[in-house]
């Protein structure tokens, strides 16, 4: 039986995936800063399930958790950091920008160092990241929140990178939604909102067939097209 981690596993996508996993028969460590939560998915697949509650904005205290989850799953095979935030901040509310950095840039870091560690020495392991289609320009909106997830993008690029070099099967995924049905779709006129069961099974797929870079859903392939030959001096007065 597979092991995994899913960080940031008590909502949205995180939650999604982890329930998916077990489907497959996956033994799943879930994480996040809300122990009930966490108590309540382990309920409901007392077999399938351990819980480690983690705040990944600690980060001097994530390789202790993530070693001690994995002892208890008893090895690790694919590692999935859901964890992320963002609001808008058109007033650029110094708060809301740190706690952007903090958990999508420190955290994301801190976590994804540790997995790609654990697997080099492993010799194997699957890491997968959500970042966004947001990640592909700024955005006067959400300035930290596109930022972070452009720093997730190229991170992620970075460490395939480096298993490339290695000649190590490890498999990074780099999945970016559009908008999803969950707590982190924000603003108005939002257009094709994925739910997130439909969501969760195109990830997956994609872990399964070990894609390098998703866009869920599929259709926002098209959109990141578009954004990416978007004018400088166009994208600007938008």
């Amino acid at each position: 039986m597979k092991k995994a981690i899913v960080i940031g596993a008590t909502s949205g996508i995180g939650k999604g995936i982890s329930n998916l996993l077990v489907e497959n028969l996956f033994t799943v460590g879930i994480t996040g800063r809300r122990t009930n939560l966490l108590q309540e998915m382990k309920t409901e697949h007392l077999n399938f399930f351990e819980i480690a509650t983690l705040d990944i904005t600690e980060v001097n205290t994530i390789e202790i958790k993530l070693n001690e989850l994995v002892k208890t799953l008893g090895g690790l095979d694919l590692l999935i950091i859901c964890s992320g935030t963002g609001d808008l901040n058109e007033k650029l509310e110094f708060n809301i920008e740190q706690k952007t950095i903090e958990t999508n840039i420190l955290g994301f870091t801190c976590v994804a160092d540790w997995a790609f560690n654990y697997f080099e020495k492993q010799k194997s392991g699957h890491l997968v990241g959500i970042s966004s289609v947001g990640g592909l320009r700024g955005s006067r909106f959400a300035p930290a929140y596109n930022a972070s997830k452009a720093f997730q993008i190229n991170y992620l690029e970075a460490l395939r990178q480096k298993a490339k070099k290695s000649k190590m099967p490890i498999i990074i995924t780099d999945v970016r939604p559009g908008f999803v049905n969950t707590e982190m779709a924000k603003g108005e006129g939002l257009f094709w909102v994925a739910p997130v069961d439909k969501a969760a099974k195109q990830i997956f797929k994609a872990i399964r067939n070990k894609k390098k870079v998703l866009y869920v859903t599929k259709r926002w392939r098209i959109v990141a097209g578009l954004l990416k030959r978007i004018p400088n001096s166009l994208y600007e007065k938008m």
